[in-house]
């Protein structure tokens, strides 16, 4: 299997020479093209020069003068070209690069290439002429006649020989062929640093997902800043998710770890008093009090298993559906929780500070699960305020929105701490793993719930109170 590098140095490659090949080719069509076109145009010009000069010595009667060779001599020196004059009948009568005499002189020109001059008045092509030339060359031709009469008077013929032409072609190629490998050298090189700069940052990844896979939950791909941007984000994208993971990791550690730690305690227990019962190490008279004790523990793992139930189909359903809710009054709903708690409240003779409205204030939530949230922080406050102190709730009605709080006197909760109370399994005070009505999931179920609703829920301990607020929505 190709590696990125090797696709993407092959693509780039197969694309860079190709379009080489591409524009090679076009430019010299082109550049033949233009040459050929610019060679010929030249030709004719001159030819048409060489023709006038022809017709005025001719009609002049000084033909054979000295001043005609030398215009003519000229002529074909400036554009670099042969040229040959012949009679009415097509033999050749003057050389331009022998003017005072060629061996050529007498030559004829073939009858069907004569008349096909006297027809057309002239005509280019490419070729050669037996007798006077061995090589290819541009011809132009052209027929001179009598401006008065039209009488023929001869014709002239300008060639030059298509290899000059060529010549200069294979010049022009060679200078491209040179360049374009200099660019295909440079481009490759340029080319194979940015593919492998762009390559690395895939690697890295590729490597930290490996050490993932073995367990290595610290590994991160490093981001320079350097990379395209696209590649950054995918750098980024992973190491939100590589922490996101650890931090699941971790979370299932210590999920494992606590719930471990509290199901020994309940069942060492009961394991022990059932055992001395057995054994009889606890004497008969004992046993219904021992066995009461199992029941108690017993019953606190039931609690913890129905906790842990909750969490789990807490942590399943992420919003609470339409469905689920109903319009019910929270004022009614948190007196009813408070009344519950009458006996608690009363043992430890808490003052009570209910500040709600008079009226009912409706919203639309799901009732058990709010319930829920009002019988865990009211349970959670009445537990940790100290006897004959103070707690209470507040409700009150702003902007579309219903806003409770609970709040208990105490020692305030640790500032370090504040972040972690709604943590699975945490304990404010580790002393407290102790409290055997305490697992450190029922603020964790509340965040959880209010979570669910769309809403938010906060805390705050200072100056001897502690108070968790959250908020619902307001309907009339």
């Amino acid at each position: 299997m190709k590696s990125t590098f090797g696709r993407l140095f092959t693509v780039i490659t197969l694309v860079l020479l190709a379009s080489l090949v591409l524009i090679g080719v076009s430019f010299q069509w082109l550049s033949n093209r233009h040459l050929v076109g610019q060679a010929i145009s030249s030709l004719e010009n001159d030819a048409k020069v060489i023709a006038s000069l022809y017709k005025a010595s001719y009609q002049n009667k000084d033909i054979s003068s000295q001043d005609f060779y030398m215009a003519l001599t000229v002529a074909v020196s400036v554009s670099q070209s042969d040229a040959i004059i012949c009679d009415a009948d097509g033999k050749l009568v003057l050389c331009a690069d022998a003017p005072m005499g060629c061996e050529h002189i007498g030559l004829q020109l073939e009858e069907g290439y004569r008349k096909q001059i006297w027809k057309t008045g002239g005509f280019t092509d490419s070729g050669i002429i037996r007798g006077l030339y061995e090589e290819n060359r541009y011809l132009v031709s052209v027929a001179v006649t009598d401006d008065q009469s039209g009488t023929p008077l001869g014709i002239v013929l300008v060639s030059a020989p298509v290899d000059a032409a060529l010549s200069t072609m294979r010049g022009v190629s060679s200078t491209f062929f040179f360049i374009a490998i200099i660019v295909l050298v440079v481009s490759l090189v340029v080319m194979i640093f940015v593919v492998r700069r762009q390559a690395n940052p895939l690697r890295d990844m590729a490597k930290a997902a490996r050490a993932f896979g073995h367990g290595d939950f610290d590994a991160r791909v490093v981001t320079s800043g350097h990379n395209p941007q696209e590649v950054e984000e995918l750098a980024l994208a992973f190491n939100n998710m590589a922490a996101s993971l650890e931090k699941s990791e971790y979370q299932r550690q210590e999920f494992v770890a606590n719930i471990s730690h509290e199901l020994k305690t309940p069942m060492t227990t009961i394991s022990g008093y059932v055992d001395g019962i057995l054994d009889g190490t606890i004497p008969p008279e004992k046993s219904e009090h021992y066995l009461q004790m199992v029941s108690v523990e017993a019953k606190r793992l039931s609690r913890l298993v129905r906790s842990m139930l909750d969490v789990s189909r807490l942590q399943d359903q992420q919003v609470m559906d339409d469905s689920q809710k109903s319009r019910f009054d929270i004022v009614e709903t948190a007196g009813q929780v408070l009344i519950s708690f009458e006996q608690k409240i009363n043992e430890k003779r808490l003052r009570v500070e209910v500040d709600i409205p008079e009226h009912g204030v409706y919203t639309f939530a799901n009732q058990d699960a709010i319930i829920q949230v009002l019988y865990n922080l009211v349970d959670n406050g009445v537990k940790f305020c100290p006897e004959e102190g103070a707690f209470g709730i507040t409700i009150r009605e702003a902007k579309q929105k219903v806003y409770l709080c609970i709040w208990n006197e105490g020692e305030d909760i640790p500032a370090q701490e504040l972040p972690l109370v709604f943590e699975r399994f945490h304990k404010i005070d580790k002393s407290r793993s102790q409290n055997r009505d305490s697992w450190g999931l029922g603020l964790y179920i509340v965040k959880t719930i209010i979570n669910s609703h769309g809403e938010n829920i906060s805390v705050s301990s200072n100056g001897g109170k502690t108070e968790f607020s959250f908020t619902l929505p307001l309907v009339l």
